[in-house]
Parts: C-alpha cells; structure tokens; sequence
C-alpha cells in the first residue's frame, strides 16, 4: 500500500519527472496553472480533504512536501491512506 508522500509524488511526476520532494513546481517550470487546479482536486478526491478559499495559497502547493504537509495538517487523524 502507498502512503500519502508516495502517492501525492506519483501524481506530480506525471507532469514533473524526477523533481524532488522540495523543488518548486511552478517556479521551476515544470507545470502551469492548469495543474494548480488539478493538484486541488487531486488532493480532494484522494484525501478526502475540502480546500477552502483560505487554502488557496501557492505556499500550500508549490512542492511535494509542501503538498503532503497541507495533507497532513488538514487530514489528521483521518489519514490512514488514500481514498
């Protein structure tokens, strides 16, 4: 079974192979801002998480830390594994 890191790098390597889990995703130019929105609704449907106005905040989705970071502190104790 995947957990929550594996499975959020999974999904940013499709657009962004070989980043590592602390390199900026968008000022690096792997993606677009479409993929902004991608990335939120993954983080939805996968987790199980509402991103509220308040969320949307590039600080949350710039990394795949920062990714797995915004998952953890917004799932808790919920996060087991992926949906």
């Amino acid at each position: 079974m995947q957990n929550h890191l594996d499975t959020i790098r999974a999904f940013v390597r499709r657009q962004a192979d070989g980043i590592a889990d602390d390199e900026d995703i968008f000022a690096n130019g792997y993606v677009n801002s479409l993929f902004a929105v991608q990335v939120i609704m993954f983080v939805e449907q996968t987790f199980g998480i509402t991103v509220a106005g308040d969320d949307l905040d590039i600080r949350n989705f710039r990394s795949i830390a920062a990714i797995d970071q915004f998952v953890v502190d917004h799932a808790g104790d919920r996060l087991v594994a992926p949906l």
